[in-house]
């Protein structure tokens, strides 16, 4: 692999950390390099430590590693936060103009270069831009071509006039000019550049990108970190497509509002996070009993309440799986990349209609905001296949009338899936309450009848487990002693730790779930392995107990819970010691 270049900024929350960092990502990646970003924000307006970390290389990079060579740091916090991350040789880039930078004191065998950020992006045109002037410091210490922040700067500020974007411009150069002037240092870092074409986006926007490309013309939800930016991306590019965006009052409207949308034909989806499922699963309970194919977007965080909203976890698996009283069939999708966030849409829409159930698509904070770039032909449109599933029109809706003329959208069917008529289908009308009913939607008590509908509707997941392919992704030695289990968003961070362990002499073969009801059967591959380690975001191990229930062996775990995503070095570390110790990590 090409050496990786890792850069950071960090500051206040308010200092512009989050802009600062995607025109550096956007640039690298518009330079044809590979670009992975990771972000550390606190949950507050203005305050509080935020940085935003950039991964670069013109190799594939799916990771975070603990490593930084390059720190823009405005607060002295910024240092004392990433001290175990830098390393001798690590450029920090400060203002020791700045009062409270005014002391700070750089580590031995680090290089700090005192820029005075503030008064040269005075001199360009206003002191907001001393982040760019930082910017176009750190170009001329990786020695990337400035041109190359151009056009991301271009893209950030084009639409406020050419005149901003030649402020910013103007500002760079000040920092890299500031840097070669003052600074006679040979630096080790040379940015390689290439000719390669790469799409920048994080897994909320791929979640957008994908309920369009699904045919979603219909998003109600309630802003929440962090799915929140799944309706951002949304709205403005849905209404092209002829769909609505709508901010709810809270998210009980949301799920409604969605809920009635699917009713009437629409392809419809709301996105929240914990506290939001927490409040949307009566209605969960009435999509089922319906048969209305919904798509619920889950954007895990820290919990339980309100938790940790800026961090990471996985702590929601329980809940999407029983949450809800009495029995409802669900699935549960959870994407295990970016680009898969997109698929496991666009697969979400058509699992719902196929077979008329609520579809949890589940992603979580690190999946949600990490940037992180891609080919375009990992986004092929003319891959996508749309399918509605058993829905009847006027050419075939008399074989499914009852006796009395009226139609059976509960009709009793061997697979469980019954006809859908969408509104205005002649002869189509019909009525679908919470209560429990009969196959025309009418409210019934009938033992037998209940018996029937329970079954019915229970049965659908047992067809969609025979027609569908629910295989994990996996990885590494297909013949390893060692099995690795995991699901989500661990997964790159688990492919790159397979090099770390292969290099110690441990040969491992991951197997990455992006089902986890229905979920591929592990059996085989759980028996024929010596050693199983089951890796995820929580405390309590909820896939891991899940594994074990299905194979009936007891596994090893390794669980993190901090609020901050697995590292692939940290992860290589983890596995070793537990197979090493056979005891949970």
């Amino acid at each position: 692999m090409a050496a990786d270049f890792n850069w950071a900024v960090g500051g206040e929350a308010g200092d512009g950390i989050d802009s600062t960092g995607k025109i550096f990502a956007q640039a690298l990646s518009r330079a044809g390099r590979h670009v992975f970003t990771s972000k550390d924000f606190a949950s507050r307006i203005r305050g509080g430590y935020t940085a935003y970390k950039v991964r670069t290389s013109v190799d594939k990079v799916q990771s975070v590693v603990d490593r930084l060579d390059v720190l823009i740091a405005l607060t002295p916090r910024t240092i004392e936060e990433n001290l175990d991350e830098l390393h001798g040789g690590s450029v920090i880039i400060y203002d020791g103009e700045r009062t409270t930078m005014q002391n700070v004191e750089i580590p031995d065998e680090m290089i700090g270069l005192d820029v005075p950020l503030k008064r040269l992006a005075e001199e360009a045109g206003g002191a907001i831009m001393r982040n760019v002037v930082a910017l176009g410091a750190a170009c001329e210490v990786a020695e990337f071509p400035i041109e190359n922040l151009d056009s991301a700067l271009e893209k950030r500020f084009g639409d406020k006039g050419q005149k901003l974007v030649d402020n910013n411009k103007e500002a760079a150069r000040a920092g890299q000019s500031y840097v070669a002037k003052e600074y006679d240092h040979e630096f080790d870092y040379d940015l390689e550049t290439t000719d390669e074409d790469y799409v920048l986006l994080n897994g909320d926007e791929a979640i957008g990108m994908g309920a369009i490309a699904a045919g979603c013309r219909f998003y109600a939800g309630y802003p929440i970190t962090p799915a929140t930016d799944v309706m951002t991306y949304l709205t403005g590019r849905i209404e092209q497509y002829g769909g609505h965006v709508v901010q709810a009052e809270d998210e009980l409207s949301a799920i409604n509002m969605a809920l009635g949308a699917a009713r009437g034909g629409a392809r419809a989806m709301t996105a929240t996070s914990g506290p939001g499922i927490d409040l949307m699963t009566e209605t969960f309970g009435l999509i089922a009993t319906s048969e209305t194919p919904l798509v619920i977007c889950n954007v895990m965080r820290s919990g339980p309440s309100t938790g940790m909203p800026t961090k990471q976890e996985q702590g929601d698996l329980n809940h999407m799986l029983y949450g809800g009283h009495g029995e409802i069939p669900r699935f549960v999708v959870a994407p295990t990349t970016i680009d898969e966030c997109f698929w496991k849409t666009v697969e979400a829409f058509n699992l719902a209609e196929k077979y008329q159930l609520p579809v949890y698509l589940t992603a979580d904070l690190s999946m949600a905001v990490t940037e992180q770039t891609f080919s375009p032909e990992a986004f092929d449109m003319d891959e996508v296949e749309i399918d509605r599933g058993f829905v009847v029109d006027e050419s075939n809706i008399d074989g499914h009338l009852s006796e009395s003329g009226g139609f059976q959208p509960h009709e009793i069917t061997d697979d469980g899936i019954s006809p859908r008529a969408f509104p205005g289908t002649a002869d189509g009308a019909h009525m679908s309450t919470g209560l429990e009913h009969d196959e025309q939607g009418r409210r019934t008590e009938d033992t037998e009848m209940r018996v029937e509908q329970v079954d019915k509707r229970n049965r659908k997941v047992e067809t969609a487990e025979a027609r569908e392919d629910w295989s994990p992704r996996e990885f590494g030695d297909a013949d390893a002693e060692n099995l690795v289990i995991t699901w989500g968003s661990n997964e790159g961070a688990l492919v790159e730790a397979l090099d770390l362990l292969a290099d110690d002499g441990v040969d491992v073969r991951v197997l990455s779930v992006p089902y986890v009801f229905p979920r591929p059967d592990l059996t085989d591959a759980v028996e024929a392995a010596e050693n199983v380690v089951v890796v995820e975001c929580n405390e309590t191990g909820q896939f891991a107990d899940i594994v074990e229930h299905d194979v009936l062996e007891r596994v090893d775990r390794v669980n993190k819970y901090t609020g901050v995503r697995f590292k692939a070095d940290e992860l290589a570390a983890e596995i070793k010691a537990t197979l090493t110790t056979g005891v949970e990590a």
